[in-house]
């Protein structure tokens, strides 16, 4: 029995995997598309919008898993059920529970896979890639660290810590230095907002820093002319889809602590939350749509469920995405609301064929 098993996990497995592998190849043309606008701009080349696009894809890849997993459950145990597998397995006494916990336990590998590409690797490659697409199209060279971001601005090395919007920045570090006079020139702002063109710099501390010792000067005001584009500042605030689960906590605690409405990433974070959920909750439900249909319908049919099934989903976790922020849903119930409506769809399908 345990042979059957693993060879229905590997037909989940298998089936996802090849979804995958022709569904993000189609995205990849849709993203690279989508920038050929881009091409020609400043630095920016065909080859700089084909790196976009590859370190685009694991955020989208993680994006589609559930479905993919869905269709992919489709496409697996349903070629074991066109070669008559399937029902040479329960002609022998393999019940229709036994074949959903086998796609479940396929289901806990695509599930570990998903998290590595969700919380691992797409967070880093989205950020670096939006970084190397915005310094190609704008020339400006920047870095996102664990200090703030950082960019070089006219021989000034520029350090913000805090970036509530793109135009509007808390806790900036300025550190510049005269050969001239040998000094070195250390400036930090308590804020800075983008209006007309250029910055306003409030509330300023600018130390100089020579043989001859530290001056200190205190502004209240003063305009800076910065090359520092807002749209590139925009791409290092804090996206809840590009953090991972972690990130994201750390970010909710802070911006309860700044008494700042977290109500988005709130959702972000639960719906990632009960992400492996939602993957299993897709096999559960694939399994009984599949063997209620074996005898009677072909790939197509099953691929076009599967494509249904997952614009259904799409459209419910939205709606209650929307529920939540509009209406102060809790984010949780709102997160985990989708993938129990199809675990009940599937349970009453399950009930439906064990009558038959």
């Amino acid at each position: 029995m345990r042979l059957i098993d693993r060879y229905l996990a590997w037909a989940v497995i298998g089936g996802t995997l090849l979804t995958l592998g022709i569904l993000l190849p189609l995205l990849g043309v849709v993203i690279l598309a989508d920038d050929l606008d881009n091409i020609g701009t400043a630095n920016y080349t065909l080859t700089n919008a084909l790196l976009f696009m590859t370190l685009s894809l694991p955020r989208y890849a993680y994006q589609i898993f559930p479905i993919a997993t869905l269709i992919g459950a489709l496409i697996g145990l349903g070629t074991l059920a066109n070669r008559s597998e399937l029902i040479a397995m329960r002609a022998a006494g393999l019940s229709v529970w036994q074949i959903v916990f086998a796609g479940l336990r396929g289901g806990l590998f695509l599930v570990v896979l998903a998290l590595i590409i969700g919380e691992i690797i797409a967070p880093i490659t989205e950020q670096r890639g939006l970084q190397l697409r915005r310094q190609a199209l704008s020339g400006e060279i920047a870095q996102q660290t664990s200090d703030g971001f950082w960019a070089i601005d006219e021989g000034a090395y520029v350090n913000i810590r805090e970036i509530q919007s793109g135009a509007d920045l808390r806790d900036i570090f300025i550190y510049q230095f005269d050969a001239t006079t040998e000094t070195l020139i250390e400036t930090h702002v308590n804020a800075a907002r983008y209006r007309n063109a250029h910055w306003i710099l409030d509330d300023i501390v600018r130390s100089r820093i020579s043989d001859a010792g530290v001056q200190v000067e205190h502004i209240d005001q003063m305009a800076w002319d910065s090359l520092l584009d807002p749209e590139l500042l925009k791409i290092v605030i804090a996206n809840p889809h590009l953090l991972s689960v972690w990130n994201l906590y750390r970010y909710i605690r802070f911006m309860g602590i700044n008494k700042q409405d977290a109500g988005a990433y709130e959702v972000v974070f639960w719906s990632k939350v009960v992400y492996p959920f939602l993957t299993l909750s897709m096999i559960f439900l694939a399994t009984p749509l599949l063997l209620g249909s074996s005898r009677s319908s072909g790939m197509g049919w099953r691929l076009f469920i599967g494509i249904l099934v997952g614009i259904l989903y799409y459209l419910i976790s939205r709606a209650f995405a929307y529920f939540a922020l509009l209406f102060g849903m809790n984010p949780f119930l709102a997160a985990m609301t989708p993938p129990l409506l199809f675990v009940m769809s599937a349970l009453f399908l399950l009930r439906r064929l064990e009558q038959h």
